[in-house]
């Protein structure tokens, strides 16, 4: 198995993509993703077998899965699971480019892999700002409703995460339009070495 990098934050500005600061002490990442109104965990995780299915996940995350549920109000969860050698990857991975919302938060707790949620919440205070969060196994991440985001999958993904939904209807986006997803860091170079 070949081991990712840690949890990684960074703060850009938006309108020029320059890169304002960079996080990877865990209080940092909780404290500068709170100020944004995303929440964000880490959990232990375990080594399940590569022959692990989705109910196989949820099996062993259950008192978890089940306590997201009840704060939150979700009503069903699935797992998504996404390989280097999956044939619609590239697909997958540009409609999760774009820059989008959702009527409901968007949770994702990380079983395996790395991928990079970048978050541009509405400018506050110290302006427009971007928010690229490098997600890694043990990582549970919260984006609020409305909150203007995409993920990045990477080139070659290998990922495993939980995803958690208020309704059936599962991952519905509302794409803004704006290309702004374009300037920014992919996952291959936001990652830490």
């Amino acid at each position: 198995m070949t081991p990712f990098p840690t949890t990684k934050v960074t703060v850009w500005e938006a309108a020029t993509a320059v890169q304002l600061a960079e996080y990877i002490d865990p209080d940092d990442i909780t404290r500068v993703l709170a100020e944004i109104g995303v929440d964000y965990e880490r959990w232990a995780t375990g080594v399940l077998p590569n022959t692990a299915n989705g109910d196989d996940v949820l099996e062993a995350y259950a008192p978890d899965v089940a306590r997201l549920k009840r704060d939150y109000g979700f009503a069903a969860a699935d797992v998504i699971r996404l390989g280097p050698n999956q044939s619609d990857r590239a697909e997958l991975r540009a409609r999760f480019l774009e820059e989008h919302t959702h009527a409901d938060p968007e949770v994702r707790f990380f079983v395996e892999g790395q991928g990079l949620f970048v978050l541009h919440p509405a400018a506050g205070p110290a302006g427009d700002r971007v928010v690229g969060l490098h997600a890694v196994s043990g990582d549970l991440v919260s984006v609020p409703a409305g909150m203007r985001h995409w993920f990045d999958m990477g080139e070659h993904p290998r990922f495993c995460a939980i995803r958690l939904f208020t309704t059936p209807a599962g991952w519905v986006a509302e794409y803004t339009g704006d290309r702004i997803a374009d300037r920014f860091p992919r996952l291959e170079t936001a990652a830490p070495r």
